[in-house]
């Protein structure tokens, strides 16, 4: 159960300031906790306070920053089941998935407090020309400063910690803004780094109307802006950032191919996942599924009774593959999607059918290209099918796309893999399985209307910090 009120956290410190945001049951749609605001005085203050951390933290030793990470590992796994029913609660999450978020956090700050003692520099001769004999380089990684961190609701744990595990590990003051709908989880690791000894102003968590986090992105005092969401705001937010560095995690219509030689069971039973996951609310879900002409009435004939059989309802209960949305609102605005697609042809395989903020799992086929459900973010559970001959055409309607996510590519064809790594217009090809699959250590991220930047620990931490170089004359 959550409890009957949080704060937020202002310069490493719980503020019971009001209770002024409510976060609901996602499922029964009810008040399940309440939660302080932050204005844009308290936004200001911990701003001030993050710039005044810079070089303490800049100063606190590698072992110790790994002290502190490997505390929140410790704590997280002690709270597993705790923090797995709190996002079942607040995000509407089916249980099982919870707890695989909760796994992933864990996993997070355990790989950022490995990378917090092995981050370092380079030496570098420079004798290549007499005119450079005698001189030697060396350069180290040095904080940027105080960030700015904006996290969404659909991963309100892993995302958040995607950006704090790093910025502590290579020793960055932030503030961090937590989704409105889903701000608990990123409280929950706040209340842990408030147990340890991190230099006042290290941190602050605060939750904020959308009108009041301004600052999160104009304050000139901050040096980098990380956020995760939709295109929309995301390109915004960095035409508002000036000089600071800018991260941006954005949406996509993650395509996976099926090829004539794939494992059609194999290959179902990870797209179920990849397309139905989380209600399909990820950015990297299988949206559109390209599949070889040959096998195409198969895979779709064992697509469909897989979907079929998917259990809707409580995420609560431990069946439970499908809950609901993150609102109403959105099942509302896919439903019209699905509707649209129909009335210009498509065809419904399975689902369509919404229950307040529940959506069924749903196929399509025959979807013109140019409708909302191929070429925007559907961000919900419905994946449209269609199929190809012809590998260079497939790997050309991929690339069709404003979005550069990651693809999956089911194939034995080593040629193809390559093929499909050197011309695919996307940040990850991920070959035998889905394009949701991620590790939290390797480099993940977007090109065209999917981003800008790297995450997994190493990478966030080298855009956190800059290289410092010293040029020795030894002559």
């Amino acid at each position: 159960m959550l409890k009957e009120k949080y704060p937020y956290y202002l310069a490493n410190k719980a503020i019971f300031a009001n209770t002024d945001l409510e976060v609901t049951d996602k499922y029964t749609g009810q008040v399940a906790t309440r939660v302080s605001l932050a204005d844009e005085k308290v936004i200001d203050q911990a701003i001030s306070l993050a710039v005044a951390a810079e070089k303490p933290m800049q100063q606190l030793p590698a072992y110790r920053r790994q002290q502190i990470l490997q505390h929140c590992v410790d704590r997280f796994s002690a709270r597993a089941e705790e923090l797995a029913r709190a996002l079942c609660i607040e995000a509407g999450k089916p249980i099982r998935d919870s707890r695989g978020e909760v796994a992933r956090l864990i996993e997070t700050f355990k790989i950022a407090a490995e990378e917090a003692v092995r981050f370092g520099g380079e030496y570098m001769p420079l004798d290549r020309s007499p005119r450079t004999a005698g001189y030697i380089s060396l350069s180290k990684r040095v904080p940027v400063g105080a960030c700015s961190f904006i996290a969404p609701f659909n991963f309100p744990l892993n995302l958040a910690a995607h950006k704090v595990a790093p910025a502590i590990a290579v020793g960055c003051p932030f503030v961090l803004k937590p989704a409105s709908l889903t701000p608990i989880g990123a409280l929950i690791i706040g209340e842990t780094l408030a147990e340890t000894d991190l230099p006042p102003g290290a941190f602050s968590i605060l939750p904020c109307r959308r009108e009041g986090a301004r600052l999160f992105t104009e304050d000139e005092r901050l040096k980098l802006l990380s956020f995760t969401g939709s295109p929309e705001v995301g390109w915004e937010l960095k035409k508002m950032a000036g000089k600071k560095k800018v991260i941006l995690e954005l949406g996509g219509n993650a395509a996976c191919i099926v090829d004539e030689d794939a494992d059609l069971d194999d290959a179902v039973a990870r797209i179920i996942i990849g397309a139905f996951y989380q209600s399909g609310q990820s950015c990297i879900g299988v949206q559109r599924i390209m599949v070889h002409d040959r096998v195409y009435a198969a895979f779709k004939e064992r697509l469909v009774v897989a979907t079929e059989k998917l259990k809707m309802g409580d995420p609560g209960d431990e069946e439970t593959f499908i809950g609901p949305m993150i609102s109403e609102k959105e099942a509302m605005r896919l439903e019209q999607w699905i509707e649209e697609s129909l009335n210009a042809g498509a065809r419904l395989l399975c689902g369509g059918k919404r229950q307040g903020a529940f959506l069924a799992a749903t196929l399509l086929e025959n979807v013109p290209k140019n409708e909302k459900i191929c070429r925007l973010e559907a961000f919900g559970p419905v994946a449209v099918l269609s199929s190809f001959t012809s590998f260079d055409a497939v790997l050309a309607e991929v690339n069709d796309s404003r979005f550069g996510l990651q693809t999956g590519i089911f194939t034995r064809d080593l040629f193809k893999a390559h093929q499909a790594w050197n011309e695919l217009e996307v940040g990850g090809v991920v070959i035998g399985d889905i394009p949701s699959w991620r590790a939290d250590q390797m480099p993940y991220g977007g090109v065209k209307d999917s981003g800008l930047g790297r995450e997994g620990i190493r990478y966030a931490m080298e855009d956190m910090s800059e290289i410092r170089l010293m040029v020795i004359r030894n002559v």
